[in-house]
């Protein structure tokens, strides 16, 4: 067996969250600082805490952006743990048919012997090289399983 462990995390998709996260601070702490004076028709006013909770909603819409830099490839030679962004999954490879990552596809999937597909979120498309390298580890991984059964199929 070997001991060797594959981490995978999606790479464009973490920066483009992190700077769209940043960029809804700074967006609602613009708009919480303009929210001064009275209302359009004058019957109210601004006060300090709708500036707050301007502010507390940009910290809630940046939390829900962050959400995407959740998921997580896991593998080692027992089996293959996949956390994405709702849900996650612990699966030992003798479920495992094979590592699938189809033209076309957003992203790489597991072909579980129950004929089901699981998507695996952190290995994205656009990650190119990055996301190729780990499809192919986690195939080294499942191959060298010796409950993998000599008459399925080769992965795709």
């Amino acid at each position: 067996m070997s001991d060797a462990v594959v981490t995978v995390r999606p790479r464009r998709l973490r920066v483009v969250c992190w700077v769209s996260a940043g960029a809804l601070l700074v967006v609602f702490a613009g708009l919480a600082t303009s929210l001064t004076g009275t209302t359009g028709d004058g019957y109210g006013t601004f006060q300090r805490g709708d500036q707050l909770a301007m502010v507390g909603l940009g910290v809630l819409a940046a939390l829900g952006v962050l959400l995407f830099t959740r998921p997580r490839v896991v593998a080692d030679a027992r089996g293959v743990q996949v956390r994405n962004v709702l849900g996650s999954y612990d699966l030992p490879w003798e479920v495992v048919r094979g590592v699938r990552f189809d033209r076309g596809a957003p992203w790489a999937s597991l072909e579980l012997h129950d004929d089901d597909l699981l998507p695996m979120v952190a290995l994205q498309a656009a990650d190119k090289e990055h996301a190729v390298e780990a499809v192919r580890a986690l195939r080294r991984l499942h191959g060298a399983h010796p409950a993998v059964r000599a008459d399925d199929p080769a992965p795709r």
